[in-house]
């Protein structure tokens, strides 16, 4: 198969091949989803690594990609109520502040990733202020499509809820206004043979989900048919 470079800046480690990623000089860790049915590729390789490599750095230009991603989610009314803060390992002191708004668990791992995202959700619509209850909704989504967007250019992303709310509301100056839903650790997975044996026994673990039976219902509620 004919293969294609990427032409981002900062992407020289990846060679494309139309569906995957072929990483020139090492081997990084995949672990896609075994599905009960076909899904998209991006889908299935999309999970919540904790295996970054510290030494590669997020492009500007990458970067922008994952918040235009962001930018195209939908949301209620298309009131768009989310708004993200960027911390970027290369700017040290206010993404070490970000760090630091962490639990210590997740602290031990996002040390390695070179971008956090804080994403918030406004409580209210911007035409009206009446309360919006899907704002947190259409959060999540535009979230998620930075992680798909980030698996789609060989990024991994991690979305965290283990952080200190108020510390990182004070310390960031955020409006009483938005609720903070997640922190995302963004970077470039670890090559397998670099990740130390505990943490590569935590990677290897089963990806597990309920089944379809268990979460889909037809017509009615508790009406299993799958």
């Amino acid at each position: 198969m004919e293969s294609l470079l990427i032409k981002f800046e900062g992407s020289e480690n990846y060679l494309y091949y139309r569906d995957n990623f072929k990483y020139k000089d090492s081997v990084p860790m995949k672990k896609p989803a075994i599905t009960e049915q076909p899904i998209h590729a991006i889908l299935a390789d999309r999970w919540s690594s904790r295996a970054y490599d510290p030494t590669q750095f997020v492009s500007q230009e990458l970067l922008l990609s994952l918040m235009e991603a962001a930018r195209w989610s939908p949301s209620c009314m298309g009131d768009q109520p989310w708004q993200f803060i960027v911390f970027n390992k290369k700017d040290a002191t206010p993404w070490t502040q970000a760090l630091n708004c962490l639990s210590i668990g997740n602290q031990n791992w996002a040390m390695d990733a070179s971008i956090l995202i804080l994403a918030c959700a406004h409580q209210n619509f911007s035409n009206n202020e009446k309360t919006n209850r899907w704002g947190q909704y259409d959060t999540g989504a535009a979230s998620e499509n930075i992680c798909l967007q980030a698996t789609s250019l060989g990024m991994v992303a991690h979305q965290m809820g283990g952080f200190d709310v108020e510390k990182t509301r004070q310390l960031f100056q955020i409006p009483s206004q938005y609720d903070l839903m997640s922190f995302i650790a963004i970077g470039y997975p670890l090559a397998i043979e670099k990740v130390n044996a505990e943490a590569l026994a935590k990677e290897k673990e089963a990806r597990k989900r309920k089944p379809l039976r268990e979460i889909f219902y037809t017509n009615q509620w508790g009406e299993q048919s799958l």
